[in-house]
């Protein structure tokens, strides 16, 4: 598993390592040289002008300004606040700085062939404003390139929220672990390539600090994950129920049930009105297909036990009709993934949808921002003006549910706080029908026994993979039949 620290976590890292025998200023000295290692990647001749911070992030900038001067570079450093000013650690650097210090606010960027960005970092508490914002403004503006010193400044670590203002940057360093900001958008967009350094925090600070926010990846969930055995047969993976709209929308049923199917659940059975049953049965020939189009005939379909997770929303419509197919759905054995219609169908009534929730042995529900703002709306469950972290976060624990809150950095969450963050999605996963497909995924996955947390969050990593691979122009439909070559590098088969 890869963890994210957010800037309190961080801190608290920092002060483990010292208390555990590594001075602060070993640590600065460290992430300073990882700053200039990468800079040094430049040519000798390179202009290199550092903007230093009254904090720490301005002492890391000091060193990598002490170690680009003595490898031969050309550099100006200069410093946004009065250097007396400066404490700590930081004092500490400065004073090792032997060359001029300029003022910040009146440094001259046009004849700088690389800015680095020492200003700010994970930590900001509050938007930029006045001499600090302007500086910041003057480095977007500038058309340099930009290399940042754990975050572009103004990026809030926690959120990814820009704080007034930021510069885009071509390149971020960073130190020991990355933080949310560099995943969640508009921060992850502005970040450039994102290098963490190993400055010396020692490993087992992980163990005291128990992050509860990871890196959405394999590590995540690959122990959890339903490998075939040699001796396993299909009613051993699960029976996944994919209840479908009529015939204009079953399109989006069709999509979820290849998903399923893909996920590796062991039967797959769609049900339908009967108007759309013959588009099913002429479909994929591997999906079975069952009246199922009411709540009756769906509750009578669902008496088998062996129907071990129901999929249901996409197509569906909205209204009263999918509310009861959705009840109808829940139940102690078995597992439900709720998205797209569904979800609307619950719109300012979150606490019904929990009440359901809490019948099922284990729930996902899958929105899309505008999904998750209509079924939340007024209910004073979301904290106002939360990140998308905090949202997902509150919405799973609201729901008593997992939450797949969608996008292009997607946040899974628990309702004990776990939450992943998504990194490897394309732009052009956002096409019609994907979400069907996630959502398919994700029930094929439960279906085979997979626990909620961990098969959602693997849904989202193979979905996201299957985009790659597929490639630009992918259509929804492409999704199901990449995922062959990702099991092949997941699982590394022949």
């Amino acid at each position: 598993m890869i963890e994210l620290l957010d800037p309190q976590e961080m801190g608290r890292a920092d002060r483990l390592a010292v208390e555990w025998g590594t001075a602060g200023i070993v640590l600065m000295d460290r992430a300073g040289a990882a700053v200039a290692d990468v800079v040094a990647r430049r040519p000798l001749s390179t202009r290199i002008t550092i903007l230093c911070g009254p904090g720490n992030n301005g002492g890391d900038g000091f060193v990598a300004a002490r170690v680009l001067a003595q490898r031969g570079y050309r550099v100006r450093l200069a410093l946004l606040g009065q250097r007396e000013r400066l404490a700590g650690d930081a004092a500490l650097a400065a004073a090792r700085w032997t060359g001029p210090v300029e003022e910040a606010a009146a440094c001259e960027l046009g004849d700088a062939d690389l800015i680095v960005d020492a200003l700010f970092g994970a930590g900001l508490a509050r938007d930029l404003d006045g001499a600090a914002r302007a500086l910041v403004e003057r480095i977007a503006a500038s058309g340099k390139p930009i290399i940042a010193v754990d975050l572009p400044s103004g990026i809030d670590g926690a959120t990814g929220a820009v704080r007034g203002a930021a510069a885009q940057a071509v390149e971020t360093v960073t130190f020991f672990r990355r933080k949310p900001g560099h995943l969640l958008l508009p921060g992850r967009a502005l970040c450039g390539k994102v290098r963490v350094a190993d400055i010396g925090i020692p490993e087992a600070v992980l163990g005291e600090i128990r992050p509860a926010t990871s890196v959405n990846g394999p590590g995540l969930w690959r122990a959890a994950f339903p490998i075939p055995s040699a001796t396993g047969h299909k009613y051993a993976r699960g029976h996944a129920v994919v209840v479908s709209g009529g015939p204009w929308t079953a399109g989006a049923a069709r999509l979820c049930a290849r998903g399923c199917l893909r996920a590796g659940a062991g039967l797959v059975t769609v049900a339908a009105p009967e108007a759309a049953l013959p588009l099913h049965a002429a479909s994929y020939a591997a999906l079975m297909i069952r009246p199922g189009g009411t709540p009756e005939e769906l509750a009578h379909l669902l008496e088998d036990a062996r129907l071990s997770t129901v999929v249901l929303g996409p197509g569906l419509g909205v209204g009263e009709e999918t509310r009861a197919l959705a009840t109808a759905a829940a139940g102690p054995g078995r597992a439900v993934v709720l998205d797209a219609d569904a979800l609307t169908s619950f719109a300012g009534d979150p606490k019904a949808l929990a009440a359901l929730i809490a019948t099922a042995r284990g729930a996902v529900v899958t929105p899309h921002e505008g999904e998750f703002a209509r079924l939340f709306e007024g209910s004073g469950l979301i904290p106002a003006g939360a990140d998308k972290l905090r949202r997902a976060r509150a919405a799973a624990q609201a729901l008593g549910g997992v939450v797949i809150l969608k996008g292009a950095d997607t946040v899974v969450a628990a309702p004990d706080g776990r939450a992943a963050i998504a990194e490897n999605a394309p732009p052009y996963l956002a096409t019609a029908g994907a979400g069907d497909v996630l959502a398919g995924l994700a029930g094929g996955l439960l279906a085979q026994g997979m626990a909620p947390y961990e098969a959602a969050a693997a849904a989202v990593w193979l979905h996201g993979e299957a985009a790659r691979v597929a490639g630009p122009g992918l259509i929804a439909d492409d999704l199901p039949e990449a995922l062959p070559k990702v099991y092949a590098t997941l699982f590394e088969t022949p």
